[in-house]
């Protein structure tokens, strides 16, 4: 840097000034700097810069994986690393993912994130029992998670309306005229789970019809065997919400298995819209949570936060695509 200053006839705070990329330097002194540093192939030491700010500028996407593997199966949760990765390379941060599944890894990446190694994390967990954010809130960095806590107040958050979608999807399928709507919940310690249940009772409630409930983990089989279970309990189920479209494709197999025709016989509503609602036979009624968005509105919360030290919580809309399945 001190060749640099020199070669341009500058100070060296001038071209640390342009080097940062700071706004207050005169266009004619960081053309000036520019040339300079393009003749002398000068690099920022980033270890010293470090050392300087006290920023890594690197961020964590720390993805809690449940033991059953939900988040390694689960096409949402590939979309939304990448998407996060790809809003922070444009932010100029590089990217740490750090996978958390045991107690061992979880304590391994408390003491990661508390040695100093990021300037923040954002956390991406369904888990409602998960350890991980209440550790994680110990370290003192500023961190953001990928959906709503069960916990409140823990850290700041990004998700998408799952009351309000789960509300469209069944007003739907009442508006269609079915009498007899179930629907397939994912586990009840997850916060998005809760939710979509919450608003399936409260919707029927208002029409005077009573509530038919199978319990999925948002897995394709386990949609499928509750899919079975609701069959056996009542024959004449005619309309089902599924609260997630893994478990809405494994419901579409049994019925099919069982001879049911979707949707003259009983239609069949996901959510969340995922790549593969598109190519079912017939093709997913769902309701879209942009998750691609939530990931991005997350970086941008965590940078807010990292900038200003407050963020507040951040509510997406959801919306109904109507295809063949009802």
């Amino acid at each position: 840097m001190h060749a640099v200053a020199a070669r341009a006839g500058v100070s060296k705070s001038s071209v640390s000034r342009v080097i940062n990329g700071e706004p207050t330097v005169a266009p004619a002194i960081r053309e000036i700097v520019m040339a300079a540093v393009a003749e002398l192939g000068y690099v920022p030491n980033g270890a010293a810069r470090n050392l300087v700010t006290q920023r890594t500028n690197t961020i964590a996407i720390i993805v809690s994986d449940p033991p059953a593997g939900l988040v390694s199966d689960d096409p949402m949760f590939a979309m939304v690393v990448r998407a996060a990765s790809r809003e922070l390379e444009r932010a100029g941060k590089q990217v740490s993912l750090v996978l958390a599944g045991s107690d061992e890894s979880r304590l391994r990446v408390e003491q990661y994130l508390a040695a100093g190694h990021v300037d923040g994390a954002i956390l991406v967990s369904m888990d409602g029992a998960d350890p991980l954010p209440a550790v994680l809130s110990r370290t003192g960095l500023p961190i953001v998670s990928h959906g709503r806590l069960a916990t409140p107040g823990l850290m700041p958050w990004v998700d998408n309306d799952n009351h309000a979608g789960a509300t469209q999807a069944v007003q739907h399928l009442l508006d269609q005229g079915r009498r007899r709507i179930a629907t397939i919940s994912g586990p009840l310690d997850m916060t998005a789970a809760q939710e979509r249940l919450a608003a399936y009772r409260d919707t029927l409630k208002d029409t005077g019809r009573r509530s038919i409930i199978a319990l999925g983990d948002f897995t394709r089989i386990s949609g499928a065997d509750a899919m079975r279970q609701l069959l056996e309990d009542d024959p004449e189920v005619d309309a089902v919400f599924a609260a997630n479209d893994l478990m809405a494709i494994g419901a579409l197999r049994t019925l099919r298995e069982a001879g049911r025709r979707v949707p003259d016989d009983v239609a069949v509503i996901g959510f969340d819209d995922i790549e593969a609602a598109l190519y079912t036979a017939p093709a997913l009624t769902t309701i879209r949570s942009p998750m691609t968005d939530q990931a991005v509105h997350t970086v941008q919360l965590l940078l807010t936060l990292l900038t200003t030290g407050t963020a507040t919580p951040v509510t997406l809309p959801t919306e109904l695509i109507i295809r063949e399945s009802a």
